[in-house]
């Protein structure tokens, strides 16, 4: 019943590794499927290499497996939350990739210098505010999602499907899971090449409104013309 979702979820996990965003076991991808109530997430602690969809494992919505003998990431609650807040998301990553993480070490935004960020994202990669102590101290993983889902309180979420969570690193989503793993691997990206652009012009300003307007709306608006029919 669950197979396809597995390997999905396997599959996306591989390619975060092989495309240099998680170290050691630094990351997750996981996938809902909402007509079955159940998520597919990377077992926690597990080395990349040894992964296969029969390690990866099945819980409900609650957060209670259903399939498998591996205990899910420890960051299941996070996805749980935002699952739970955006029903129009389909796979969530987390990863702690080096661009992305340092601007959420560093507790600044990614601002959009340029079109080739508002071909995806509508605008500045958000912060967020840090987590308070007790929202560190209990329920941890769970506060991680609603302060992402705060934050995203008056943002669609799909306009803009990433977020860094400060000092910690990105959580990133689509509408699919393979939608997901592509925003993850692009915003790694533009942080990368952000970082270089401050540091060639620490005073660069964000792209004018109208280019961000015209870059995002041609890919991602109703008289979207990008790509193939």
């Amino acid at each position: 019943m669950y197979q396809t979702l597995q390997e999905r979820v396997c599959n996306a996990n591989i390619v975060l590794k092989n495309e240099g965003l998680v170290f050691q076991t630094w990351g997750n991808a996981s996938a809902v499927d909402r007509d079955l109530g159940v998520v597919a997430i990377k077992p926690s602690g597990v080395d990349y290499a040894d992964l296969t969809p029969a390690h990866i494992p099945v819980v409900n919505l609650q957060g209670n497996t259903v399939n498998g003998d591996l205990r899910p990431s420890v960051d299941l609650p996070s996805h749980l939350a935002l699952y739970d807040a955006f029903p129009e998301i389909g796979g969530i990553i987390h990863t702690h990739s080096h661009y992305a993480t340092c601007f959420a070490q560093a507790r600044r935004e990614l601002p959009c210098f340029g079109t080739t960020h508002a071909d995806y994202f509508y605008g500045a990669i958000p912060l967020t505010a840090p987590p308070d102590p007790e929202q560190t101290r209990d329920n941890y993983e769970w506060n991680t999602g609603t302060i992402i889902v705060e934050t995203f309180r008056n943002r669609p979420p799909l306009s803009c499907p990433a977020v860094l969570v400060a000092g910690h690193g990105p959580f990133v989503w689509g509408a699919t899971l393979e939608a997901a793993v592509e925003n993850a691997c692009v915003l790694e990206e533009l942080a990368r090449m952000a970082a270089h652009t401050l540091a060639l012009n620490g005073d660069a300003v964000p792209l004018e409104s109208h280019l961000l307007d015209k870059h995002f709306l041609r890919k991602h608006g109703e008289g979207a013309y990008y790509g193939q029919r």
